[in-house]
């Protein structure tokens, strides 16, 4: 091995997670690099290389680095995962190494973490339907398979519990077998990796899955690699092995902002809020990693959590990851404020490859028609909600309270769920028990067959 390295002690400076250094010419972008001081070694990776200077990004960081005691080796090789069935219950760290220290008994192939590039025209279209488990989204905004879904989160909202709730719960009706979750966890503290942990093994879904952990003590370069080894496990376990995948990334705000620090150590030229003017690239270069190929049975479907600074939907990283992605569901402080779990706002979330994957065969008759009755009222009910405040209940007509009705059922009925798992048929089920407050000439896209079925509700009450 040593016959084909290049090493050099021409360090020319360290900057924040970069070492850089000279007489590089020789090295390739994206190399792996070995870096032995008389205190150990650590590894690194070629990031960029301008002229006869390059900078290299130390995995386990720069802090205590001498440059006079450093000896940088270039391997010929780039970042590579190892692949296999034993990474089944595993729980890794950003490199795709198992914590803890203990190396894989045995592996199948080592591949970049980059991932192959995929040829567009052999893309299948996402279709059927993930079940969740939770109301608002299996029937509102419907997760089809292949497709990408970020939740968007302000602090102190219950993101994670959600994203640790899809994972114990999601699945594809008619394949159970063959579903496995793939979560990735980036620059989370200790507390949120037990909590995760814990809540994966009490369910059984950690044997069924495999858990990538960034932490926050972790290294930015690390946390860079962690969306990227995820989601090249996903790709074997996938295109390989024929499962559908489910891909969690929590939380990408934290990626995005280890990509901020990288930049401002490159100096290079910042954008919006700092953040390096190909965020959206390289964003995409992770989002379009989920789909469906034509000839394979397996898929990667995404929900990446983006945490709002400040609940603004027009940071760049949560602008772009809506961009790029299909749709969003956002998760609501108001909602919360009232004692809904989970606190989703349906108005605002958006699944745009819903239809791909509802109706008959896949879901229920009508699954549209209901859906869209629900959007409409619910958002009538917010309308006369605010007009109740000008005018008082005298104001209003008694189709308006009627609304106002509606809209406290279907918060407690429909949305106010729980940490429970609810099938499509329950999701169903609670959704009529809240339009049966509502008259029938209010119900105007209810099928005939199911406007019967309101009415035994109605009835009933």
């Amino acid at each position: 091995m040593d016959l084909y390295r290049e090493g050099t002690r021409s360090i020319s400076g360290i900057t924040g997670p970069l070492l850089f250094v000279s007489n590089g010419r020789k090295a390739a972008l994206g190399e792996l690099v070995t870096i032995e001081t008389s205190k150990g070694k650590r590894t690194g990776q070629v990031l960029q290389i301008d002229g006869d200077i390059c900078a290299i990004q130390v995995f386990e960081g720069t802090l205590g680095l001498n440059p006079g005691d450093c000896t940088v080796w270039f391997e010929k090789d780039v970042v590579k995962v190892r692949l296999g069935q034993v990474l089944m219950g595993q729980t890794l760290d950003g490199r795709g190494i198992p914590r803890g220290g203990k190396a894989l008994p045995c592996f199948e192939k080592e591949v970049p973490i980059t991932g192959s590039p995929l040829n567009p025209a052999m893309r299948a279209g996402p279709s059927d339907f993930v079940e969740t488990g939770i109301a608002s989204i299996d029937l509102l905004n419907t997760i089809v398979r292949g497709q990408k879904l970020p939740v968007f989160s302000g602090s102190g909202l219950p993101a994670n519990e959600i994203a640790a709730q899809v994972v114990r719960q999601a699945h594809v009706p008619g394949n159970p077998e063959q579903f496995l979750v793939v979560f990735v966890a980036i620059g989370i503290t200790e507390r949120e990796a037990r909590f995760f942990r814990d809540s994966f093994e009490e369910s059984g879904a950690l044997f069924n899955g495999v858990l990538v952990v960034n932490l926050a003590g972790d290294s930015a370069v690390e946390r860079l690699l962690a969306p990227r080894t995820g989601l090249t496990i996903a790709e074997y376990f996938a295109f390989d092995r024929g499962y559908d995948v489910l891909v969690v990334m929590t939380d990408m705000l934290h990626y995005c902002e280890a990509l901020r620090e990288v930049s401002a150590a490159r100096e290079e030229a910042p954008g919006r809020r700092g953040f390096p003017g190909y965020l959206y690239s390289d964003l995409a270069s992770l989002y379009e990693r989920a789909g469906c190929l034509k000839g394979l049975k397996g898929s990667i479907t995404q929900i990446p959590i983006v945490s709002m600074p400040g609940d603004d939907m027009t940071h760049p990283v949560v602008d772009l990851s809506g961009y790029i992605t299909e749709g969003q569901i956002v998760l609501d402080r108001g909602l919360q404020a009232r004692g809904v779990y989970p606190p989703i706002n349906v108005l605002s979330s958006l699944s745009r490859l819903m239809n791909k994957g509802i109706g008959e065969g896949r879901t229920f008759t009508g699954h549209r028609q209901v859906a869209d009755q629900l959007f409409a009222s619910y958002a009538r009910s917010r309308e006369v909600s605010r007009l109740r405040l000008i005018v008082g209940d005298e104001g209003l007509t008694e189709t308006e309270l009627h609304y106002l009705r509606f809209g406290s059922a279907f918060e407690r009925l429909f949305l106010d769920q729980g940490d429970s798992a609810l099938s499509i048929g329950e999701s169903l089920a609670a959704a009529v028990r809240a339009l049966s407050i509502l008259p029938d000439e209010e119900l105007y896209r209810i099928p005939a067959d199911l406007m019967e079925e309101i009415r035994m509700v109605r009835l009933d009450r």
